[in-house]
């Protein structure tokens, strides 16, 4: 989308048009027939940047509780933080007493309309429509009056005079394939050290696959969980530090653990009564020891991040299974077990185990008569490849 054509969005014309798509559901099926109908009375780009924006509000509805009233492009939607997470970190920014932050690269405006909220926010954004939309879709909360944009390329750009940093450097390249490594990003994360000079509270966002071989040793880095699914990794500088090292972060509850509660080595035993799946956040944040102790349990294996108690503690930070059976993992015993308990449906969860799943399922030749259920799990214990059947409490 061009700057033209954005601009043609919020006239008159283009709102009524908005407004009339988006009484449409946009599907593989009907996106053509809309295309269409729109280009006989607009122009291509016109018709386009309509269509684009329905489309996009549609499938923004679970990041961003005003999606239907923003602006987005394809890539940064998919990039963007969600909502809660935006204002989760804000608030350590309030929490803070910083007033004035930079958003360096601020796409579409998917943080600074949550650090907005509470303070004076400098959009710094090169792309001239991703500024554009940023703009609009802060005022859409609110908060356009507290929001300032600012086209520059941060590579040439001097620190401004804030109080607080927030880094979102892009992690993916122009055909959509991720950068893995915190040197790849544009621009890499030794960029924010310059502008840490002058001001030292700063967050940046960062992959939750990060290495940590990469990541500076002055940091907190905390991985953030929505609704059980890891979704991104934070790493915070100065006074937004809480004085741990590393941090799990489950969303929308705002429950936490950290490296405050660290512990000895942890028990390895076999599978007890009870099998524990640990959060993803848990995991990244290296924190499954710390978990079990929590909880009184063991770990199954040296490398692998399932527990296993013999009681069963409610607990946000894992999912608990009943062991019903384990042993050395072998398709035929595996196939013979299942049909004798005529088990026709299974979930199989991985750890560790190089197999495939769907081929594995396949290979199972499960009875479409059986009717039980059960959850495999593919894994070690003790150091041997092993198969546990289980099921979720």
């Amino acid at each position: 989308m061009q700057l033209a054509d954005f601009e043609f969005l919020l006239t008159q014309e283009g709102q009524q048009w908005l407004r009339q798509t988006a009484q449409t559901t946009i599907t593989p099926t009907n996106h053509l027939q809309l295309a269409a109908q729109l280009r006989m009375h607009l122009s291509p780009n016109q018709a386009q940047a309509i269509l684009e924006t329905t489309l996009l509000r549609q499938r923004g509805i679970g990041k961003f509780s005003h999606a239907a009233e923003m602006y987005f492009t394809r890539p940064a939607l998919e990039q963007a933080s969600s909502e809660i997470v935006s204002r989760y970190r804000a608030q350590r920014f309030h929490q803070a007493g910083i007033r004035a932050i930079a958003d360096l690269g601020c796409g579409i405006g998917g943080d600074a309309l949550a650090l907005a909220e509470q303070a004076e926010v400098t959009g710094v954004e090169w792309d001239p429509v991703r500024l554009a939309m940023a703009q609009e879709n802060v005022h859409v909360y609110g908060n356009g009056q507290r929001f300032h944009p600012l086209q520059a390329d941060l590579l040439s750009l001097s620190p401004l005079p804030v109080a607080g940093l927030f880094f979102d450097p892009a992690r993916r390249d122009e055909r959509g394939r991720r950068f893995f490594s915190v040197y790849d990003y544009q621009p890499p994360l030794s960029f924010i050290d310059r502008w840490r000079e002058q001001v030292g509270e700063t967050a940046v966002k960062i992959s939750p696959g990060v290495d940590y071989a990469e990541l500076p040793t002055d940091v907190e880095v905390e991985f953030i969980s929505v609704q059980g699914e890891v979704k991104e990794a934070v790493l915070w500088y100065g006074r937004l530090q809480t004085g741990v090292r590393r941090r799990a972060t489950l969303l929308p509850a705002g429950l936490t653990l950290t490296t405050k509660d660290e512990t000895d080595t942890i028990a390895v035993t076999p599978p007890k009564q009870f099998l524990y799946e640990p959060d993803g956040a848990v995991i990244r944040a290296h924190l499954v020891e710390t978990l079990a102790t929590r909880i009184r349990a063991a770990k199954i294996d040296d490398d692998i991040a399932y527990l296993t108690a013999n009681e069963a503690i409610d607990t946000p930070f894992a999912r608990c299974f009943t062991v019903e059976d384990y042993f050395p993992f072998q398709l035929k015993r595996l196939r013979r077990y299942l049909h004798e308990h005529q088990i026709g449906q299974v979930i199989i969860k991985k750890r560790g185990s190089p197999l495939d799943p769907d081929k594995l399922i396949q290979q199972l030749r499960l009875r479409k008569s059986d009717t039980g259920s059960c959850v495999v799990f593919l894994t070690f214990v003790g150091g041997e490849t092993a198969v546990i059947i289980g099921q979720e409490r």
